[in-house]
């Protein structure tokens, strides 16, 4: 591993002795061997937090409606789970070996400049995940005040108190998240020591993220089978429909559990979106840098809880455009990744555009998102352009098939064509 950057061009403080009572405040530079601990097991636990979140129960309760058994609804949620959280498993062994955040990583491929591109789509998946997380939060403390205090939030004019409520609910969830920030990261796996098996980080990371999602999944498939009606609710709101028919003195643990639940996920990608603005080159410290973040993630909580007419089709239009997207960019990292194997990335002397890797995600992307359909009607015009109008309605274009496609075209591409960047530079250095 070659010599750090300077840590103050990169929002980090100057290198400081370990202590496990300081708060983290490392930038995009690689983390000091010496300040790397602990054991790939010890990913489990945030990755696990990350998933403890209803959206699983509404995605068991999504594949029944889908027309599946349950065991088969059951055993296609684990192959989701299990195949997704494997490629986050392999690129989080990429951070062991670097000390780097993924982000910075992927300046090996793209170059200085052209890492920007897909660092800015980083920046939006996670800032888009943080807005949806925490409107979710909201929504479970507006439930709590509407039913213990009815009337406390009232105003007049028309003003409902669930809506007072989720105001109220929102500011205090945003400024409890980007406190906590500090607390984990998504790309915790740089702060192992170096030597850490790569299986085992692949391992705990998969455990981690696929456990507790898929129980819940397993809860919205039986809930489906029992109660089709209360799960067909909890498809689009599944906050507010399991909270209706529990007794009050249920309902506020079973919702500050949820809160606790969405709120763990916005933590650690509050933390990975202040990594990707730093990769940018964004000239602003860590603290600023989270600042940012949650006055983004006000903004966008705003929109979606007062604004937005239609809140689960923009939310699952957002997730298959920035889906395909950073597919296509794992494909990349994760073909770098093997090529570097033996070698290992060198991150303080990159070319400024990896031509390759650049153009490997963007054909990629188009052709993901010409397989791909929206539900949000402003959106629908720019995709599914590859597909006939038949296959758009029916089961190709139900399946969001771009996602796994640009993910192929991307990692082909690239493995084809990444040795053409290593003639220009001399010596192949990177």
């Amino acid at each position: 591993m070659t010599q750090q950057q300077s840590p103050e061009r990169h929002g980090s403080p100057p290198a400081a002795t370990a202590s496990t009572e300081a708060v983290e405040r490392n930038g995009i530079d690689p983390v000091p061997d010496s300040e790397r601990h602990g054991t790939p097991r010890s990913l489990f636990w945030p990755w696990a937090a990350s998933g403890l979140s209803l959206l699983g129960i509404a995605y068991g309760s999504y594949l029944m409606g889908l027309g599946l058994s349950p065991w088969q609804a059951i055993l296609t949620g684990a192959l989701g789970y299990v195949l997704s959280f494997l490629l986050v498993g392999l690129v989080a062994v990429a951070g062991a070996r670097t000390g780097a955040p993924t982000m910075a990583i992927g300046r090996a491929s793209f170059g200085a400049q052209g890492n920007k591109l897909p660092t800015f789509f980083s920046y939006v998946c996670n800032v888009g995940w943080e807005t949806v997380l925490v409107a979710l939060s909201s929504l479970g403390g507006a439930a709590i005040l509407a039913r213990i205090a009815p009337g406390t939030f009232a105003r007049p004019g028309g003003q409902t108190p669930t809506t007072a409520a989720q105001a109220l609910c929102f500011a205090v969830t945003a400024v409890s998240v980007v406190v906590g920030w500090v607390n984990c990261g998504a790309d915790y796996s740089r702060y192992l020591p170096r030597t850490s098996s790569g299986r085992a980080i692949t391992g705990w990371t998969t455990l981690g993220g696929v456990l507790p999602p898929l129980v819940l999944l397993v809860f919205g498939v039986l809930l489906n089978a029992g109660d089709p009606k209360l799960a067909a609710a909890a498809a689009t709101d599944p906050v507010g429909a399991l909270a209706a028919e529990l007794p009050t003195w249920f309902l506020v643990p079973y919702l500050l559990t949820a809160i606790g639940g969405f709120a763990s996920g916005a933590i650690m990608d509050v933390y990975s979106s202040g990594m990707s603005m730093l990769a940018l080159g964004t000239p602003v410290s860590r603290p600023l840098a989270v600042l940012a973040d949650g006055v983004l993630m006000a903004v966008g909580g705003w929109y979606v809880l007062f604004v937005s007419p239609g809140f689960f089709a923009t939310f699952q239009a957002f997730l298959s455009v920035i889906g395909v997207a950073m597919a296509a960019w794992t494909a990349v990292f994760l073909v770098e990744q093997w090529r570097r194997r033996h070698t290992g990335f060198t991150l303080t002397s990159v070319r400024t555009l990896g031509l390759p890797a650049v153009v490997a995600l963007t054909v990629a992307t188009a052709v993901g998102l010409g397989l791909i359909t929206s539900g949000d009607p402003h959106l629908a015009g720019a995709v599914g352009f590859l597909l006939t109008d038949r296959a758009a309605h029916g089961t190709p274009g139900a399946m969001n098939l771009g996602v796994l496609v640009a993910l192929a075209v991307a990692g082909a591409l690239y493995a084809c064509t990444a040795s053409l960047a290593d003639r220009r530079t001399p010596g192949g250095a990177r």
